[in-house]
């Protein structure tokens, strides 16, 4: 049988369906122009010139039960096959070479162009952390560079 009115929901339902088709496109276009934050000061670590940048300006989040936070670090100066391991982390002190190798977090990898991580960081960043990378060398020397915290990042 024929309905004789015609509900809300009948007029603009093929509207609402329009609207879902574009929706993706929305999408596509703010994954196409991201907009990150400022990176930070240049620095000497070593042979290398190394300049972080953090991906975005949100507190750590949780990732396999660690708090951590992601950042680009782009090498400026000197080789990155020079490299036997690196890592990346926020906090007061910088962590012992020894118990950052058990695990991956806070470990670099990327290309020469940039190098990605994931960095150890505190549930709460306060005005007292440091951003401090940990480069060991094939020859065995160990070097430890740090940057003060942008206050915008800070959540304490």
């Amino acid at each position: 049988m024929a309905q004789r009115s015609s509900t809300w929901w009948q007029r603009n339902k093929f509207c609402l369906s329009g609207l879902i088709l574009i929706l993706p496109f929305i999408f596509l276009y703010q994954s196409m122009n991201p907009k990150f934050p400022d990176a930070w000061g240049e620095k000497t670590v070593g042979e290398f010139k190394i300049t972080p940048m953090p991906f975005n300006m949100d507190p750590p989040y949780s990732h396999h039960d660690e708090y951590v936070k992601d950042f680009l670090l782009m090498f400026g100066e000197g080789d990155i096959k020079n490299i036997r391991q690196a890592y990346f982390s926020l906090g007061e002190a910088p962590h012992k070479l020894s118990k950052l190798a058990l695990d991956e977090e806070g470990i670099l990898h990327g290309s020469r162009h940039g190098q990605h991580v994931h960095a150890i960081a505190p549930p709460a960043i306060s005005a007292k952390d440091k951003a401090w990378l940990i480069i060991e060398t094939w020859q065995g020397d160990v070097l430890t560079q740090s940057w003060d915290i942008p206050q915008a990042l800070v959540t304490l």
